[in-house]
């Protein structure tokens, strides 16, 4: 909206003196400033537009639906709220006159006429379209609408008033961004809590859904230290991320602690690797891949166990994989991580021959020389690597790496210790991935 060229000798866009007209005759009164309607000022002019506000609104609307397609969608409701909000609007550019619009503030309530859902339905940009467009039929008819010698006050009231008014829109919209962001986190917090609590797959399912989540495979866990501040301003910085990765994610808090479930990652370490930025000092651990946010809890307990026995393995990579910390979980009392080891390692080490856990305590026992535990068995060297090697592709962790070493002894230990006849239950965990 531009403010046209006012008549020769005349103020212009400035605020000059200019005639307006006298509130009870129409006749001219100098020494007042345009645009700063006090008292009788504008008088006329604010009569005029309150007999002309039902007829401008529906000129607006109209103009609304000729120029803007998205609005001639619009379902019939939403189209009478906004019939409602441009003769709110009419209402408060007069009442704004009559309290001397230099300084008042347009209300918010000029919104509050329709409903909350209008915010959600109408997005910013396109309020920003419907107030140009309601401007700028209110300035076509500046020669109509305006007493005689009050055009050029009138026009530059609009422009205030239309700044005032697009401020108001956007109070609204951010106080609606506000409360949903609080509800958003509320629901990400029951979200994270419902997830490490273990609960039924039904109120996993219900409370994703109101969060949008598309429950997208794999799914993972990621825990780390919170960098401090604002909860709701560090996971929008996540939320942001994540789109850029093309990831799913809903994150929340627990205590000190950033609980992130992420989904549709093919390797979660790496996308946790993107995101390291966010999250304040300490390890970051990622729990296993799991098909669906139905089996996230068993993630999320791996990943927040794995980052309090992190502390064990002072030069863990970070991230690191709730996997790589089996040894330390388990003696940090982590009874999944005891049947992982038990399980998948001892029981691999038993099922496969008598020879391959011979072997194994022969080289622990040999220091991890290999010729001495090849004098110890009474066997070629080459019989230990080649049965070293076994080890490795039947349990994954390698003897000739001292991080893996140090896991084939405690499953031996645990598995020595829980024998296969123990009450225990048969593990539900992952298998340790290569």
């Amino acid at each position: 909206m531009v403010i046209r060229d006012a008549p020769r000798g005349a103020p212009g866009a400035s605020w000059q003196a200019w005639p307006v007209a006298n509130a009870a005759d129409g006749t001219a009164t100098g020494g007042t400033r345009a645009g700063e309607p006090e008292g009788g000022e504008l008088a006329a002019t604010v009569r005029r537009i309150e007999r002309s506000a039902g007829g401008l609104a529906t000129a607006a609307i109209a103009r609304m639906d000729e120029t803007l397609p998205w609005f001639r969608e619009l379902p019939a409701d939403q189209r009478s709220w906004v019939m409602l909000v441009a003769q709110a609007g009419v209402r408060s550019l007069v009442e704004w006159l009559r309290a001397g619009g230099n300084t008042q503030e347009v209300s918010d309530e000029v919104f509050a006429t329709a409903p909350r859902a209008l915010a959600r339905a109408i997005s910013l940009q396109h309020t920003v379209a419907l107030v140009k467009v309601t401007i700028d039929v209110a300035e076509e008819q500046v020669p109509e609408l305006a007493a005689p010698g009050e055009e050029v006050a009138l026009r530059e009231a609009m422009l205030k008033f239309s700044r005032e008014i697009a401020f108001a829109a956007a109070r609204v919209y951010a106080r609606a961004a506000e409360s949903r962001g609080t509800w958003d986190a509320r629901l990400q917090a029951m979200l994270v809590d419902a997830l490490l609590r273990g609960d039924s797959s039904d109120v996993l399912a219900s409370r994703a859904a109101a969060l949008g989540w598309a429950d997208a495979a794999p799914v993972a866990v990621a825990v780390g230290r919170s960098p401090g501040g604002e909860l709701a301003a560090v996971l929008h910085g996540f939320y942001r991320s994540a789109r850029r990765l093309g990831v799913e994610l809903v994150g929340g808090g627990h205590g000190d602690r950033l609980v992130l479930v992420i989904g549709g990652a093919p390797d979660p370490v790496v996308t946790v690797q993107r995101l390291l930025e966010g999250f304040g000092e300490g390890p970051v651990v990622v729990g296993p891949t799991v098909p669906s946010l139905d089996a996230a809890t068993e993630s999320a307990r791996a990943a927040l166990t794995g980052y309090r026995s992190a502390v064990a393995w002072p030069s863990a990579p970070r991230p690191v994989a709730a996997d790589d910390l089996l040894p330390e979980r388990a003696l940090a009392g982590d009874a999944e991580a005891r049947r992982t080891l038990r399980d998948s390692v001892y029981g691999a080490l038993t099922r496969a021959g008598g020879e391959l856990m011979e072997t194994l305590d022969a080289f622990f026992a040999a220091g991890g020389v290999l010729e001495s535990a090849a004098r110890g068995l009474f066997v070629h060297p080459n019989t230990v690597r080649y049965r070293l090697k076994r080890i490795a592709e039947v349990t994954t962790f390698s003897p000739l790496n001292p991080r893996d070493a140090f896991a084939l002894r405690i499953a031996l230990t645990i598995g020595r210790l829980d024998p296969p006849n123990a009450v225990l239950p048969p593990s539900r965990a992952m298998p340790r991935q290569p």
